[in-house]
């Protein structure tokens, strides 16, 4: 199935004025309950120039160098009258993610079936992108991190984003054909190890314009990540694992390297002894990998959201369908 889908997304522009990638992108939208046009042409812009898009979004471009000072001026000259007691919804709410430990996030590359979880916001605390539909789930594109490659000096390697399932995968590949290419999910778990080897993050996406929820992993550095970045500037983009670390202060020898290799920027030594800020820990393990005594450890963290272990939410939905 898998060669099928890498034959007929070969076969380029030549078929149709529309590409087959994109044709599978609109039908499985015009499936999806209140996925609009508007949503199909935004998740469009989003998938076809993602390098474009994300350093506009992170303030790489050299437009919005240009013209961010103007904004900011016009700004303050004209302030905005809108109702300040009205909520805002902001990008957090339908462009974020969920912090993945290194078993949670090689388990959602060996999917081997089909799979639908939805409305998962024990899981995914956000008012919308909770849902995970898994269709060919053996179909795993790596791509290019856009993140990375906006940045003046790049983290490497470049190839580190996980596009899984379709219609993504089929969709990237075909637009993408010199930045992506597919890869087998035993191919996928060697870049996740090799990640966090590097002390990066898993994190598992989701997007509204992507159909409303789950479309891959990206593999993120603090240096370029604007994930990472939002949230050490208190844009809360980023779901906690469900873990905390937690620490064995006879074992801990004080020696910091947990807090020269924290991601997220809450360790740091108080007597000798390493202290997480529990509150602000994402629990996604780097630092517990770094130890080299063991004393650092991730723990169940009933205050956060549930971990996303596709096992048991598989398993979970399989008890409830028994149940009915």
């Amino acid at each position: 199935m898998l060669e099928q889908t890498k034959q007929k997304n070969t076969l380029g522009k030549n078929g149709g004025l529309i590409c087959p990638s994109t044709r599978a992108f609109l039908e499985e939208g015009r499936r999806t309950p209140g996925f609009t046009l508007f949503d199909f042409l935004h998740g469009y812009v989003y998938s076809r120039w993602p390098y474009l898009y994300i350093s506009i979004l992170n303030g790489e471009h050299q437009l919005v160098r240009k013209i961010g000072p103007i904004l900011g001026v016009f700004g303050r000259l004209f302030p905005s009258n809108a109702n300040k007691d009205v909520p805002k919804q902001g990008l957090e709410q339908t462009y974020h993610a969920k912090v993945l430990t290194p078993d949670s996030a090689r388990q959602l590359v060996m999917v081997r079936e089909d799979i639908r979880l939805e409305n998962l916001e024990k899981v995914i605390p956000y008012r919308e992108a909770r849902d995970i539909v898994l269709k060919n789930p053996d179909h795993i594109v790596v791509l290019e991190c856009p993140c990375r490659t906006s940045r003046p000096e790049p983290c490497s390697p470049l190839d580190v984003c996980l596009v899984v399932g379709e219609p993504f995968a089929g969709f990237i590949v075909e637009h993408h054909p010199q930045r992506a290419r597919w890869i087998s999910a035993d191919e996928a778990c060697d870049i996740l190890e090799a990640a966090h080897e590097r002390g990066h993050v898993h994190h598992a996406f989701f997007r509204d314009v992507m159909l409303d929820r789950f479309f891959g992993i990206c593999n993120c550095c603090k240096c370029c990540c604007t994930g990472i970045q939002a949230v050490r500037h208190g844009t809360p983009v980023l779901a906690a694992s469900g873990y905390t670390c937690t620490v064995d202060a006879e074992a801990c020898i004080g020696c910091g390297d947990c807090v020269g290799v924290c991601p997220f920027e809450v360790m740091e030594l108080e007597d000798a002894i390493a202290l997480p800020d529990q509150e602000k820990c994402m629990g996604c393990g780097v630092c517990v990998s770094t130890c080299e005594m063991g004393a650092l450890s991730l723990i169940r963290d009933p205050n956060k959201s549930e971990p996303l272990e596709i096992k048991n939410l598989i398993a979970q939905a399989e008890r409830v369908g028994e149940r009915l």
